[in-house]
């Protein structure tokens, strides 16, 4: 069984989600824009991913060029921002019970399935 971390907003996430459900594997969706991941699931799933929390970042997203940009933080305080805006965190994010990948292209959801 496998998550996927999912916003509707986000082409590459919508995607994602669509190569997931052509491949027929078994997953849930989790909508963590309007259910907000708490920080123990957040930290889990950065535990998964086996990667800087800083590399998760949506260095693109305006809120970051305007608040974030030219500051330096902990993961820890990171993980916290995600939380309070999960639309900087790259996504669409898979995972499983022991690892999660960044699912931006097909061929790495694929390489992960």
């Amino acid at each position: 069984m496998y998550n996927i971390y999912h916003n509707t907003r986000c082409k590459k996430s919508r995607a994602g989600l669509a190569h997931l459900q052509s491949k027929g594997v078994d997953f849930e969706v989790i909508d963590y824009m309007n259910n907000p991941l708490s920080i123990e699931e957040i930290e889990q799933l950065f535990v998964k991913l086996n990667k800087p929390v800083s590399s998760m970042i949506r260095t693109q997203e305006k809120l970051y060029k305007t608040e974030f940009k030219d500051k330096q933080f902990t993961d820890s305080e990171w993980l916290r921002i995600f939380i309070q805006h999960p639309n900087l965190m790259n996504r669409p994010i898979i995972a499983n019970k022991h690892k999660a990948i960044w699912g931006d292209t097909s061929e790495r959801i694929d390489e992960f399935l």
